[in-house]
């Protein structure tokens, strides 16, 4: 999958190293700015998250967070606050600015890291579902161009197969009678038996590897998707 980029904006240097050094570790391409001016000038519209200091000399976090939102090219980014202030009125204005998630200082590396994946994942998910997809987790199953994608890696399904995905994933916790998914799924002028259905999903639960058990079978009614992984 494609590097995200990170931009750490705090005038703490060793806060900065930190972060960057675990970003990085963890597979991020995580750059610093001292100041809100100094990350003005980086081409701050090719980056994929912000990690930014509130409290700052010359312009505040606030106000970068607030001309970036304000910006075409930028307004997408998501952003993170990291600050010491921590009151009830702080916290609602970064989230009225936009912020997607405010971390309080001090705060434990693991907490940000934990905090950075869940906001780049829930970017991707919004991101990939304005492109024309169906998205739970890591599985995205793109109506446009007809593809199906398991955690990064393109899986081949038959359009039979695909169909089925679809057609569950739009209706998830929904359960399909097998007359149903033949009548919405397989064209009217072929005849096949409702073993059928099974042999497909048997097919497809092969393909979808961890993302199997989410294709539940209903005893006695039919078949459905089901977010059982989020409930495990």
């Amino acid at each position: 999958m494609e590097q995200k980029r990170i931009l750490v904006v705090d005038d703490e240097r060793d806060l900065c190293d930190i972060l960057l050094f675990n970003l990085n570790a963890a597979g991020y391409q995580a750059d610093a700015a001292c100041s809100a001016e100094d990350a003005l000038q980086r081409g701050i519209a090719d980056y994929d998250l912000l990690l930014l200091d509130v409290m700052m000399p010359g312009m505040s976090g606030f106000e970068l967070a607030k001309r970036l939102k304000e910006d075409e090219d930028t307004r997408h980014i998501p952003v993170i606050f990291l600050t010491a202030k921590d009151t009830e009125d702080d916290t609602l204005h970064g989230f009225s600015l936009g912020a997607d998630d405010y971390v309080t200082k001090p705060f434990s590396v693991r907490e940000v890291m934990a905090r950075v994946k869940a906001v780049l994942n829930r970017s991707l998910i919004q991101s990939r579902q304005e492109e024309g997809s169906l998205v739970y987790e890591g599985l995205v199953v793109n109506t446009v161009n007809k593809t199906v994608n398991v955690d990064g890696t393109d899986i081949p399904l038959t359009r039979t197969e695909y169909e089925l995905l679809k057609l569950l994933l739009e209706h998830r916790g929904h359960v399909f009678s097998r007359q149903q998914l033949l009548d919405k799924v397989w064209p009217h002028d072929v005849i096949v038996t409702e073993r059928t259905v099974d042999v497909n999903i048997a097919r497809l639960r092969k393909k979808l590897t961890r993302y199997a058990v989410c294709l539940v079978s209903r005893t006695g009614f039919g078949y459905c998707f089901e977010d059982v992984i989020n409930k495990g």
